[in-house]
């Protein structure tokens, strides 16, 4: 048989299943990136595949080349994003690589983070491993939005939920919203939460709505649930703080009094902030190493992150139904505009069905 020969067309077939390999590790490798790995022998075919399943376990490379075994020597690795080459929670993969006796490496997407960018792609062809790059690189960062933009700009990606009816409300002049959307769009909702780091709400929704933010068991580790509070006026009774269910956390910033604080009850984490704002939030979740977080509060405070160009993503789950009302009943309040040249303008929609409900995915 004659040997694996990289084309274009080749290593883009390969690396469509690395991609879907990797796609497995969604919401279970943050702070890491999703990746996937397949290893083909010296004559092409497929001998092992790997993914990074999640943080602190053995990443993609180490899966492949482990049930590739000996088959590996002169073969190929295909990754989706570049090996790497510093010792973290686990060992450098490049080491790995360079005693399995491959003879080629595939890359998809050379790794942002400065540990490891460019370094892993020079460690391996000074090594005399030959070396492909930018294989399907658009798809792979988008996979990878998250943690691309989480090292690029120091805070988690930002998705703003909502579910709205058809002309727009959010709720009735009475407050109530329950339900608005349909079975199908809340199971959708709790699949939403079961691949984000963290859910965010206000004080405003934690007193009107007394959510439980959580994924209903779908995640294999329930988010963070956030409630960001300028005056830590929050109940004393909340589902929120029942943290055998999930982890809470209460940001606040400078203003709020520490009798307030010591109310807290025991086990919620506290947060003090330089200041009580989406931006100053999302960099301390970063440092926690959250990559994806959703957004489910109120008008004022989605109106905010989205100005702190603290939300990348909007999902609006658009209900057949007309419940008309005060224009307050929407899902932001004033952006304080005075042409419609300022107004945000969305172009990246994508739109599906859920029920009867429509579903809108943007991107900001």
């Amino acid at each position: 048989m004659k040997r694996f020969n990289c084309t274009i067309q080749n290593c883009s077939f390969w690396m469509r299943r690395a991609i879907q390999l990797a796609s497995l590790g969604e919401g279970t490798v943050s702070p890491n990136p999703l990746v996937g790995a397949v290893v083909l022998d010296k004559h092409g075919n497929i001998v092992g595949e790997g993914f990074h399943s999640r943080a602190g376990e053995s990443h993609a490379e180490v899966g492949a080349l482990k049930q590739a075994q000996h088959k590996a020597q002169g073969g190929t690795l295909i990754v989706t994003l570049e090996p790497c080459c510093h010792q973290g929670r686990t060992a450098p993969c490049t080491d790995l690589i360079l005693k399995s006796g491959i003879a080629r490496v595939v890359v998809g997407l050379e790794d942002p983070d400065l540990r490891v960018s460019g370094k892993g792609i020079s460690i391996l062809r000074e090594a005399g491993i030959e070396v492909v790059e930018k294989i399907l690189e658009k798809e792979i960062a988008y996979q990878n939005r998250t943690f691309l933009h989480r090292n690029l700009t120091g805070r988690p990606w930002g998705i703003l939920k909502c579910a709205i009816s058809l002309d727009g409300r959010i709720g009735l002049p009475n407050g109530k919203s329950k339900w608005i959307s349909s079975k199908e769009s809340r199971l959708k909702v709790h699949k939403l939460r079961s691949i984000c780091d963290a859910v965010i709400i206000g004080g405003g929704t934690l007193r009107k709505d007394d959510p439980l933010l959580t994924s209903r068991g779908l995640a294999r580790q329930e988010p963070l649930r956030v409630v960001l509070t300028s005056s830590l006026d929050v109940p004393e009774n909340a589902q929120l703080w029942d943290i055998d269910v999930a982890r809470t956390l209460v940001a606040f910033g400078p203003q709020a009094k520490q009798s307030l604080v010591n109310k807290l009850p025991i086990g919620v984490e506290k947060l003090k902030l330089a200041e009580s704002k989406p931006k100053e939030l999302l960099k301390e979740l970063a440092k926690k190493g959250c990559n994806r977080v959703l957004w489910e509060c109120g008008p004022d405070l989605a109106t905010v992150a989205l100005n702190e160009n603290c939300v990348q993503e909007l999902v609006f789950f658009v209900s057949p139904k007309l419940l008309g009302g005060l224009p307050a009943m929407t899902p932001f309040s004033d952006f304080g505009f005075n042409s419609i040249d300022q107004t945000f303008a969305l172009e990246k929609i994508s739109l599906s069905k859920t029920g009867k409900d429509f579903v809108l995915n943007i991107l900001v």
